[in-house]
């Protein structure tokens, strides 16, 4: 494990004691899973958003073709030996 220091205003740290309290858990516990019920919730929600947002231009019309975009080249420019074409 890593220590790291954590600042808490008197009425977290009040609510954390009473948690700690009533479960008979250590504080240190109870912040290593609280961090961690935080970091899964944050995975499975950018998960849910990439999911929704997957495909939601697909059938837009107006929107160009960037298939093709990509394929024909924007600028060039020289390294010191080759020129290459993005």
């Amino acid at each position: 494990m890593v220590e790291m220091r954590v600042y808490l205003t008197q009425r977290q740290r009040g609510e954390l004691d009473a948690v700690a309290g009533i479960t008979g858990k250590k504080r240190s516990e109870l912040v290593r899973k609280a961090v961690e019920h935080l970091t899964e919730w944050t995975r499975e929600r950018r998960g849910a958003t990439l999911r929704e947002a997957a495909g939601m231009r697909r059938d837009r019309a107006e929107l160009p073709d960037f298939r093709a975009m990509r394929g024909e080249p924007k600028w060039r420019y020289r390294t010191s030996r080759t020129e290459v074409v993005l």
